[in-house]
């Protein structure tokens, strides 16, 4: 059976194939079909097959018109936030992922579907970068929450075995000012034991007060990925994840 590696738009193309040779009364030979299968398995067709990128802006006189729905991603510069997003959205590279933290600067707008998108905020809290710089940051971060009636709803992004740092109580507080629909999505999960994973997620929940909904998550096992979806399409449609 094929082991390789394709790009996670191919299966549906050969899926589609498959089908349509088959209609049309041609076989379809075993090794073809057990290829299909094993990539569908290892790569399910993207609930979101619209996503595309739309732009960068490194001010807020560069942010796309405020309508239709947002829900913004953000979290500490090494928290996963590129890694979660990709794995939710089903598509490798979709946000860029990097070994060094601190690499995104601008404010990413995504299109899921017609009216509604993914936010990717810059990172904050890694030392390595000046003090011009986190203030820049921390005023394009400000600038979008300050001039968006579109937002629907926040990710949360935190490493689960450095639990809620400085950074992430002030989007806490952001987010409840705000009158934001707040997710925290605990990355990395799979780097702790199940008890320890347990544990941490409820005190996220404590801290996070009662209005914010918590998860475990993993990219690198792909657990967690429906809950975290379901809770990006409950707040893309106005809702919280919380019902």
């Amino acid at each position: 059976m094929y082991r390789g590696r394709l790009d996670g738009n191919v299966a549906p193309e050969l899926a589609r194939l498959a089908v349509a040779l088959q209609h049309a009364g041609l076989q379809v030979s075993p090794p073809l079909s057990c290829r299909i299968i094993h990539i569908l398995v290892a790569y399910p067709m993207s609930q979101y097959p619209e996503a595309r990128f739309l732009l960068s802006a490194g001010s807020p006189t560069q942010f796309l018109p405020d309508e239709g729905a947002e829900v913004a991603f953000v979290g500490r510069s090494n928290a996963g936030k590129s890694s979660a997003i990709n794995a939710i959205v089903n598509r490798r590279q979709f946000a860029r992922t990097s070994k060094t933290p601190g690499r995104t600067q601008l404010v990413n707008f995504f299109q899921l579907a017609s009216g509604q998108r993914l936010v990717d905020l810059p990172g904050y809290g890694f030392a390595r970068v000046s003090d011009k710089m986190r203030n820049d940051w921390a005023r394009l971060i400000t600038g979008y929450f300050d001039g968006r009636q579109c937002v629907q709803g926040l990710f949360l992004v935190v490493d689960v075995r450095r639990g809620l740092t400085e950074g992430d109580f002030q989007v806490l507080e952001m987010a409840e000012s705000y009158g934001f629909a707040l997710h925290l999505l605990l990355t990395k999960s799979d780097k702790l034991k199940r008890g320890q994973a347990i544990r941490a997620m409820a005190e996220a929940q404590r801290l996070a007060g009662e209005s914010a909904t918590v998860q475990l998550f993993s990219a690198t096992k792909r657990t967690g990925l429906e809950e975290a979806r379901i809770a990006l399409s409950a707040m893309l449609g106005g809702k919280s994840p919380a019902g």
